[in-house]
């Protein structure tokens, strides 16, 4: 079936999440080990995409581990660092498809009030058809309820939908609701799975 519509995660498929990275840049790899190895930050960030306070999940646990506390707060204070760069070519990919009238949906463990910030560093976060963000659903993939909620809300058929996400987890559970479904590695990959599903030609998925 062609999909009548194509779902996309945000981390590592529209916008690079590597937190790690950034904190190597800033402390040292060494240095950055031992804080992710005393505290689990991203067990913190998965609190704040099931529905935490962004500021204050990150400030809370800073308080808790003040030996840490300038370096955890840099997860809000420096957070458009963390979430960097942009994947162009996903984000062109993206657009294309919208310009011949595919629609296109979000769907992202991503805090709430985390995700209204992100609308106003990254334009094209305002450019889905429908948006589906953890924060707001109190669910985070790869729960199956979460799928199930994108179902009812947008009425299209499992199998009518396409899904590209980064974590092979996210991937399998959708695939389980009978979605189609594309592990993304990068977005030349994801252009060709476009052009076999019969939504972009061969020009439209070339940069």
């Amino acid at each position: 079936m062609k999909p009548k519509a194509v779902i996309y995660d945000i981390g590592n498929v529209l916008i690079e999440w590597q937190p790690e990275r950034y904190y190597d840049s800033q402390i040292g790899a060494d240095r950055r080990r031992t804080l992710f190895a005393a505290v689990d930050l991203h067990a913190m960030n998965e609190r704040i995409d099931a529905g935490g306070l962004f500021r204050d999940t990150v400030y809370d646990t800073a308080a808790q581990h003040p030996e840490w506390a300038r370096e955890i707060r840099w997860w809000y204070d420096r957070w458009i660092k963390l979430a960097a760069p942009r994947i162009e070519q996903s984000i062109t990919l993206l657009r294309r498809l919208r310009a011949k009238g595919t629609p296109v949906f979000a769907l992202t463990n991503f805090g709430d009030d985390a995700f209204a910030y992100a609308q106003t560093q990254y334009e094209f976060l305002n450019e889905f058809d429908r948006l589906y963000v953890s924060g707001r659903m109190q669910v985070t993939k790869p729960a199956p309820e979460i799928y199930v909620m994108v179902e009812e809300d947008c009425g299209l058929p499992p199998a009518s939908l396409l899904f590209t996400d980064d974590r092979a987890e996210n991937i399998a559970a959708a695939a389980m609701r009978g979605w189609q479904t594309h592990h993304f590695t990068g977005p030349k990959a994801w252009a060709r799975r476009l052009i076999t599903a019969g939504l972009l030609t061969e020009e439209e998925a070339t940069p």
